[in-house]
């Protein structure tokens, strides 16, 4: 049974995109210290392709609806921005899409957001992190960098509130430990963090919260913490509103929303990211 939990688990990590059931209900009660939320195996592997088809098929909608693309006249009369960048480069409806209604945000006045909304188990947000990285050193001020976990299935909620409980330790490089010890772990073909039940998931977690220099109790109560509860409440919310089915997925202040295949590669997202952004910070 353990092997068939860890083939599984590995199945899941091969595709970032949610294509056959909706978001979890949200799930009012806290875990317990010892019984902490636990994923499950869920999304299909994906088939053999080259790294920019992967990245596109893993963006691909899996609603229900009929497939209608709306023209760029449409795009125009739905909101207020322009259905092309003024330079011609960037084109909406092929690299980026308007978010109607456009949602708010809690950034300063002159402020842009840029959220992320990622997957530590995803290999297309893994590759992308590197150019995250390096944006992060270069990006203009006003730009406010948030990210947040995609909450689809059990698997992803584990990977969520492990996300949330490291945010809430203010330890800097944990994130990216993680980040690197979840692939790690998955292309020795073992759990990536992620047990065959609540208490086993909990304890793989916590020991590696050990490893790199934080105690047991205060991951414990990091991890039960009414903070990083809000914060899973809030991803679960984000992940429904924006309708998300594929990551890594970008939104640029609430207005436009893109990913890896509509930019045209991980180089192209980040240069896309930076025009929408002075684009939206000149209003």
């Amino acid at each position: 049974m353990r092997r068939l939990l860890i083939l599984a688990l590995l199945a899941a990590l091969t595709a970032c995109s949610h294509k056959s059931e909706p978001p979890a209900a949200p799930q009012p009660a806290a875990p317990a210290a010892t019984e902490p939320a636990a994923p499950a195996p869920a999304a299909p592997p994906a088939t053999a392709q080259s790294e920019t088809q992967q990245a596109t098929a893993s963006q691909e909608s899996g609603s229900e609806e009929a497939d209608h693309p709306k023209s760029d006249a449409s795009l125009e009369k739905m909101t207020s921005i322009p259905s092309q960048m003024p330079d011609g480069k960037w084109k909406a409806g092929v690299n980026y899409d308007p978010v109607v209604p456009a949602q708010p945000t809690s950034v300063s006045p002159g402020h842009v957001e840029v959220m992320e909304v990622f997957w530590l188990g995803c290999p297309h947000c893994y590759d992308l992190e590197t150019f995250i990285r390096a944006w992060l050193k270069t990006k203009p001020a006003y730009v406010d960098f948030v990210r947040v976990p995609v909450i689809w299935q059990p698997v992803h909620r584990a990977h969520a509130r492990l996300y949330y409980t490291i945010e809430s330790l203010g330890r800097p490089g944990l994130f990216e430990k993680a980040f690197d010890t979840i692939h790690q772990l998955e292309q020795n073909r073992q759990p990536p963090l992620v047990g065959d039940g609540d208490e086993e998931t909990f304890r793989l977690q916590q020991a590696f919260a050990v490893k790199n220099g934080v105690s047991a109790d205060d991951f414990a109560k990091a991890y039960n913490s009414f903070s990083v509860n809000a914060d899973m409440n809030r991803a679960e919310e984000i992940t429904q509103r924006f309708h998300v089915e594929g990551v890594p997925f970008i939104v640029v202040n609430g207005k436009y929303s893109t990913d890896i295949g509509k930019a045209g590669g991980e180089a192209k997202l980040i240069e896309l990211i930076n025009d929408l952004v002075a684009a939206e910070h000149g209003h």
